[in-house]
């Protein structure tokens, strides 16, 4: 693992909220999550288009779900 310095920022009760790094660190991890990006293949999403067929209507079915809870 690549050794960064980093310091933590916590809240007023001493509980983390942030993490503040070097701007060379931060320049080594964006490029080191570049490469590891450009390395991984995406998957061809495009097959699996209109393959979904729904009987209902997303929101209505997640407001009809929401109705339940209640």
């Amino acid at each position: 693992m690549l050794p960064i310095k980093r310091q933590i920022v916590t809240d007023s009760e001493n509980r983390p909220v942030a993490v503040q790094v070097s701007y060379a660190d931060w320049l080594e991890i964006e490029r080191i999550l570049r490469q590891r990006q450009n390395g991984v293949a995406q998957p061809d999403l495009s097959q699996l288009q209109g393959k979904l067929q729904l009987s209902q209507d997303p929101l209505a079915y997640q407001d009809q779900a929401r109705g339940e809870w209640r």
